[in-house]
């Protein structure tokens, strides 16, 4: 019986006359179709725009256009071939009739006999032409898969095919890729782009959103343009635009219709089995989803789904891992929620065995907690604590210890001193005791209700508790007690466990180190270090180098400091990427004493250089001291409003922790304001602090009272009556004395330079040279320069008057330091902020792009996602834009663009 056309089915939908143009697509089309490709491949899940796009496309190629919308009727050969030739007759009337009436006769002969006549028809045909064939996806049929492959082998050179599929149909593909004849568009080519996705927004939807409801939008969505227009409709109409996008997930109704509907319900029950078995993965790989679905054959069944275009997205080149659309994620797992809740649970706990046995604890300890299998997640995260403590990833572990229930944990001592050392990493000192106390309390009492998973750690238990308490004495400034502890845990530390002793060890340097007993505290930290190299522990080296080199810098031995950090930072590039721990404070470090030798340039670089080496790897408390280093490279920039702003910074990172706060940020911004001439907001500092000339003098508040000083000498000059300048040089002979007994040598001199800055004030100038030129002495063979510099122009005339003796041997050193004195004020090679807030350097609209993503709630991944870079380029983005808006992290990003309006 011949088949009865439906002509609707040849129809070519005209361009809609308000679409999203997208030339850079179209511009892609027109390539492939002049450089002579046989075929046009568009394959993307539904509701990516493609019926659109070859519309708007064929509709401005310049050839005539055969349409054929495809249903599932066409799975029959026969009915397939009759609308091949209706198609092919919209375009020359008479082509393929003998075709037509072969196939309609009584005893029609097998199809696909008839393919040859057609394409030498096809040859004839007077100019090139396009054929369309519009939801390929619903062919299933061999013979019309077989039909269309030979079609396609042989296809004369002026016809042009276009497929558009929701899936990869049954062709060479990978033979037509290689040799250049088939130009394909896929998912990531269709979804819309941020300007893309404005113009549908904004001018299609008729909605005004900003841009940055547009970026959140646009990344919830992940470009998928029919999610964008499922959105907008939901939107219209509504006041709070925001609230709605940051609710607007998998299951509100509009997707959940739409993917249930158009995705879901046309697979087979094993798919969707599959599906919403899987839906509780963020990544999913074959032997993954083997185990979590109990069943064979995931690998294939992914490789399927991908083929597909089931909204699955490959994370790698090898095709091992892919993960699913978020939305399509998240409407599998609200039907997963329905319609099996009590699988859940188990699936959970299958990943969570199969993360295990992959060696992949932190995702093994997620899933046993979404299993709610806490004995399970308990005995995990006890497990996990050690390595993640020697990586400096307390938080995370403490965030999973805080989701089991309290009964679990205390009936646990190792998880509990783990507790205690994740209380104490974050600064939570007090909290922390109550923790070592429940770990203590089973050393005493052991009974058979205790568990003990990680049986190595409870052989250490006694020293662990002592070293942690050797840490929190420290960070509460009680030096006698943490030496008391630390001694206690180095005699009960198992001699192979080594970790422990490193970690007594160097709270007992620390010790030595806040007591002010720098020489002692050198020379074991050197020896310490000499055993490291002999026991190959580099990494324990590197990061405990700038430790060093710090109590070296307050000794005055800027050349071997110097020498510590050349040292350690060439063992640490020498590991590679990533690099250690550790290794950004080595370019901190060494960027502060290019800084005191007067190269701000060196010293600018080597702290960019350890802000990008820190963002990758870093301590907790890195942070604090990076922004410190920071502030300091302004001051000597004459930005003093940049480093006030870098201090509040310092003030808002720092973590309480056992290392001596030798220079509190309080005390380094009265020696800013002092320098913009703020003395009675210095003078309000030293009383509040409960600062006096005649106070007691000890080694971690040495910095304080030598702004003290400075304070009291400010003061003297604006009123020579009130005593002031007595007071500071009585403070300063005190100082100078407990500085010259403990070996600082650095701090001498700078109390040498206040001690001639104070008789200079007085007009004492025969009194001011001697400690000058005992200062000058000191610091000639470290080549210091700055710290003669920072004090200013009553410096550099004390110096000038100091080197009118041409013949004294430290004349050319004061003319170095006069010539420094005289350079112009180096301007920040990466500017921040005006006074008036403006910015000297703007961002690049990349930039601005990254910024407006920074305010979402994206993610770092997500937002490289977005902008389809690597995450190594995100971060060299965000660094700029830190950079110039003169902050250092997130929030503060947003904050600062939101008072510049730059959103």
């Amino acid at each position: 019986m011949p088949t009865a056309i439906l002509a609707t089915k040849l129809y070519v939908p005209p361009p809609r006359a308000n679409l999203v143009l997208r030339p850079r697509l179209i511009e892609r089309l027109n390539g492939g179709l002049s450089s002579g490709c046989k075929l046009t491949l568009i394959s993307a899940p539904a509701g990516f725009g493609k019926t659109t796009l070859v519309s708007e496309w064929v509709a401005g190629c310049g050839r005539p256009v055969a349409w054929l919308s495809l249903d599932e009727g066409d799975n029959d050969l026969a009915c397939f071939l009759t609308y091949l030739v209706a198609a092919l007759q919209t375009i020359a009337a008479n082509i393929g009739a003998g075709v037509l009436r072969t196939l309609q006769s009584p005893q029609p002969p097998a199809p696909v006999s008839v393919l040859p006549i057609l394409l030498n028809e096809i040859t004839t045909l007077p100019e090139d032409s396009v054929l369309v064939f519009d939801d390929y996806h619903v062919i299933d049929a061999k013979p019309v898969e077989n039909a269309l492959a030979f079609l396609l082998e042989h296809l004369p050179p002026q016809m042009h095919l276009v497929i558009a599929t929701r899936e990869d149909p049954d062709l060479p593909l990978a033979r037509l890729r290689a040799r250049s004849q088939m130009t394909e568009l896929r998912a990531t080519d269709l979804r819309f782009t941020r300007a893309e996705a404005a113009e549908f927004l904004n001018r299609m939807m008729g909605l005004n959103l900003g841009d940055a409801d547009i970026a959140a939008l646009e990344a919830r969505t992940e470009g998928w343009i029919a999610g964008l227009q499922l959105a907008a409709l939901s939107m219209q109409g509504r006041s709070d635009t925001a609230g709605f996008i940051r609710s607007f997930t998998g299951s509100h109704h509009f997707i959940l219709d739409y993917l249930v509907e158009e995705v879901l319900q046309r697979q087979p029950e094993h798919v969707r089995n599959f599906l919403l078995q899987t839906a509780i993965l963020d990544r999913l790989s074959g032997p993954l989803c083997d185990a979590v679905t109990a069943q064979d054959g995931s690998r294939e069944m992914l490789e399927t789904l991908e083929r597909g275009n089931l909204f699955l997205i490959p994370l790698d080149d090898q095709r091992q891992w892919y993960r699913y659309h978020h939305l399509f994620a998240e409407v599998l797992q609200a039907h997963l929620l329905e319609a099996q809740p009590d699988r859940v649970s188990t699936l959970h706990r299958r990943a969570s065995e199969w993360y295990e046995q992959s060696r992949l604890p932190p995702d093994a300890i997620r899933h046993a907690l979404a299993a709610e299998d806490f004995e399970r997640a308990a005995g995990l995260i006890e497990l996990a604590w050690s390595a993640m403590a020697l990586s400096y990833q307390s938080s995370t572990w403490l965030g999973w210890v805080k989701a089991l229930p309290d009964g679990l944990i205390r009936i646990r001592p190792v998880l509990s001193l783990g507790y205690a050392w994740a209380l104490l990493d974050g600064g939570e000192l007090e909290a922390s005791e109550a923790r070592l106390h429940d770990a203590e309390c089973w050393l005493d009492t052991p009974t058979d209700k205790m568990v003990v998973v990680d049986k190595e750690q409870f052989r250490s238990l006694p020293a662990s508790i002592a070293t942690a308490r050797a840490f929190r004495s420290l960070a509460l400034g009680n030096v006698p007690s943490a030496v008391e502890y630390a001694q206690q845990a180095l005699e009960l530390t198992p001699e192979d466990d080594q970790a422990t002793h490193i970690q007594a060890t160097s709270l007992l340097v620390l010790a030595l180190y806040a007591s002010g007993d720098m020489e002692a505290a050198e020379r074991s930290l050197a020896d310490f270090h000499t055993n490291l190299r002999k026991t190959g522990d580099i990494l324990t080296l590197i990061g405990t180098t700038f430790l060093l080199a710090d109590i070296r810098v307050a000794l005055g031995r800027l050349h071997e400091a110097e020498s510590s950090y050349q040292h350690s930072i060439r063992l640490a590039t020498g590991l590679g990427e990533p690099m250690p721990l550790g290794t950004a404070d080595l370019y901190r470090g060494l960027g502060e004493l290019y800084l005191e030798r007067g190269d701000l340039e060196a010293a600018a670089q080597h702290l960019q250089t350890s802000q990008t080496v820190g963002e990758q790897t870093t301590l907790t408390d890195w942070p604090h001291r990076l922004c410190v280093s920071q502030a300091r490279l302004k001051e000597a920039q004459g930005d003093l409003d940049g480093a006030l702003a870098l201090l509040d910074e310092a003030e808002r990172v720092h973590i309480r922790g056992p290392l001596p706060e030798v220079r509190p940020v309080p005390a380094l911004k009265a020696r800013v304001w002092l320098k913009q001439g703020r003395l009675a907001e210095a003078q309000r500092w030293a009383r509040e602090q409960g600062l006096s000339a005649d106070a007691d003098i000890r080694y971690t508040r040495e910095f304080e009272h030598i702004t003290l000083a400075r304070v009291l000498i400010a003061a003297g000059r604006s009123d020579r009556e009130a005593g002031s300048l007595d007071e500071a040089t009585r403070l300063l002979g005190r100082l100078l004395q407990a500085a010259e007994t403990g070996g600082r040598m650095g701090s001498a001199i700078q109390i040498l330079l206040l001690q001639a800055l104070a008789c200079q004030a007085q007009n004492d100038l025969s009194n001011a040279l001697p400690p000058l030129e005992r200062a000058l002495a000191l610091a000639e063979p470290e080549g210091s320069v700055r710290i003669f510099v920072d004090e200013g122009e009553a410096m550099r005339l004390l110096i000038e008057e100091q080197s009118r003796d041409r013949g004294h041997p430290l004349s050319a050193y004061a003319d170095k330091l006069l010539a420094a004195f005289t350079q112009p004020v180096a301007a920040p090679r990466t500017p921040i902020i005006h006074h008036d807030s403006d910015m000297i350097e703007p961002l690049s609209e990349r930039e601005l792009e990254v910024l407006k993503l920074l305010r979402t709630e994206l993610s770092g991944p997500e937002i490289a996602q977005q902008l389809i870079v690597s995450l190594h380029t995100l971060r060299t983005h965000t660094n700029n834009i830190f950079k110039k808006l003169g902050v250092n992290n997130r929030r503060a990003a947003v904050r600062r663009a939101e008072e510049l309006a730059l959103f």
